[in-house]
This record gives structure tokens, sequence and C-alpha cells, in this order.
């Protein structure tokens, strides 16, 4: 994943910063708790395409 890419990216629903999961190919609304998918080294920004979080997903990423 382009770094400059991970720069502008931001959250489609409430624009917040995005954190980039390498070992699960996600890119993470912690606000939000959806996970994006990275799919082929592109990044799938639908909110329909994203993957629910739990709180103790988002809490241990937080540490």
């Amino acid at each position: 994943m382009d770094a400059r890419l991970l720069e502008i990216l931001v959250c489609p629903l409430c624009k917040g910063p995005l954190d980039h999961l390498k070992d699960k190919q996600e890119l993470v609304c912690k606000a939000d708790r959806l996970a994006y998918p990275i799919r082929d080294g592109i990044p799938v920004m639908l909110d329909e395409e994203a993957r629910a979080m739990s709180a103790e997903e988002v809490d241990a990423l937080r540490k």
C-alpha cells in the first residue's frame, strides 16, 4: 500500500483518519468501528463492503 495514498485516504462516513492493518489487509476507522478491505492492493472504500468491528477489536488497536 502506497504511503502517500494512506496519508490522503479518510473514512468515507465520518472523514476521520484510518489505520492500516497490514496483516489483515484492512483500513480501520476507529470512530465508526469499520474495517475496509484492501483487495489486490486497492482499498475498497464502500461502507457496504466494510466489516463491522467489535468494541474489543477497536480497544485492542488503541493499546
